[in-house]
């Protein structure tokens, strides 16, 4: 009798699917469309390049393929593919301490935005609901300047003679200005205050649902308010704090802007690596081969979290 049912649901939803009005349809396949055009497609491009050898010419590599060649170029294209750009990430230890940095600084200051952004967030979802829509305003005031004017900024504050270094030495905590530009803490200063509101917002939207009934059942049972945060609430926003480390550390890992103006040049990180790649050595075959083991090095452990999730709702 259930396989019947069941037999039956898909039935009825295979009919609901085909009487679905067109519209709702293409709204359907427009993420689709999307991602197969600024997604896919410029992916395979950086992967033929990678596949490519560098030359000097423009574009700055071979084999250039030619659709009005027809099956010649075709052949011509794939016999000129080549992987001795993979093998050159794998021989020069340069290319590996610039992931292993990236993903060093990502992951630590995704665990920083963690603990900041998670106070705050609560502090709102807990705020008065006629306030609430004010705080957040104030989170994502920052995104209203260029992000570029920010990190110059944090130049200004962080340089020898800077604001930052007079308040220290005013309030007596330092003798000395400290250094702060070129180093990984300034990198840190400006990733965290950059993806600060990255990790607040999808943290508070997944606060603001937790049903404050549960919290007040919770301490009817004689639960004190700490065991009602660690079994009720911080399970119940999970999904926040999930979106929140991926929407944070995903970017940070191919972070340019922020370490190439705050810090130094004797630990690149990864996306300093591809634009010395690209504009300094010019060798594109090279930084897209970068560019290509960087995506599936972050997309591959999305892909296994989501298909663990889907498996984990099936069973339920």
């Amino acid at each position: 009798m259930m396989s019947a049912a069941s037999t039956m649901t898909a039935d009825e939803d295979a009919t609901i699917r085909a009487q679905a009005p067109a519209w709702r349809k293409l709204v359907v396949r427009i993420p689709y469309v999307w991602l197969t055009a600024f997604f896919l497609i410029p992916f395979l491009i950086v992967l033929k390049i990678s596949l490519s050898r560098t030359a000097l010419a423009q574009p700055p590599y071979t084999p250039v393929f030619d659709l009005a060649s027809g099956w010649r170029g075709l052949l011509a294209f794939f016999s000129g593919l080549s992987f001795d750009n993979y093998r050159l990430l794998a021989s020069d230890p340069i290319y590996a301490l610039s992931y292993v940095k990236s993903v060093e600084i990502a992951a630590f200051s995704t665990l920083i935005l963690l603990f900041i952004g998670y106070p705050i967030a609560y502090a709102i979802a807990r705020t008065p609901r006629r306030w609430q829509a004010a705080l957040v305003l104030l989170t994502i005031l920052p995104f209203w300047t260029s992000m570029l004017i920010r990190i110059y900024a944090w130049m200004n504050i962080l340089q020898h003679d800077g604001p930052l270094n007079q308040l220290l030495m005013a309030l007596a905590i330092v003798k000395q200005p400290p250094v702060w530009l070129a180093t990984e803490t300034a990198i840190y200063i400006g990733v965290i205050y950059s993806y600060l509101p990255f990790m607040v917002l999808p943290l508070y939207a997944s606060l603001e649902k937790v049903d404050e009934a549960m919290l007040e059942a919770a301490a009817d049972l004689g639960c004190p308010r700490w065991k009602i945060f660690w079994l009720v609430t911080l399970p119940l926003s999970s999904a926040g704090m999930v979106a929140g480390v991926l929407l944070c550390f995903i970017p940070i890992v191919g972070e340019f802007v922020i370490p190439d103006l705050l810090g130094g040049s004797s630990e690149p990180m990864i996306g300093q690596t591809i634009w010395m790649e690209f504009f300094g050595n010019k060798d594109w075959p090279a930084a897209s081969a970068v560019a290509v083991v960087l995506l599936c090095l972050l997309v591959t452990p999305i892909i296994v979290y989501q298909n663990q999730t889907m498996r984990a709702e099936a069973r339920n």
